[in-house]
């Protein structure tokens, strides 16, 4: 397995998903109407302005939150095989553990853990 099955896996993929696209576009027939432009929660009619600003701080606590729990993806691994690899692998979870850390040093610093 080299390089030159990695470039037939993308001229793969991209041509899969190209004749998707193609195949969607004959086939089904395109309609438009109001109500598919109307912004819709939860199965329930908007009622009032739509278009409003939201705080940034929700989308920055949101992606925090995502961080640390692709962390525990990492981690879980890790625990498994942790007795067998030995110090290099606590070294290696420190390693990513201060690196974790400073993100969150940093997020804190810039005030992206604050409700509000």
């Amino acid at each position: 397995m080299g390089a030159a099955s990695l470039i037939v896996l993308i001229i793969a993929a991209i041509a899969f998903s190209g004749i998707a696209i193609l195949i969607s576009r004959f086939v089904l027939k395109a309609s438009t109407n109001k109500q598919k432009g109307e912004p819709i929660e939860c199965g329930i009619p908007t009622v009032g302005k739509t278009w409003i600003q939201l705080n940034v701080g929700y989308y920055l606590f949101a992606l925090i939150f995502l961080i640390f729990d692709v962390e525990l993806v990492f981690l879980y691994p890790w625990a498994v095989v942790a007795k067998t690899t030995g110090w290099l692998a606590f070294a290696e979870i420190l390693i990513f553990f201060f690196i974790l850390f400073m993100g969150f040093l940093y997020a804190h610093k810039k005030g992206a853990l604050k409700w509000i």
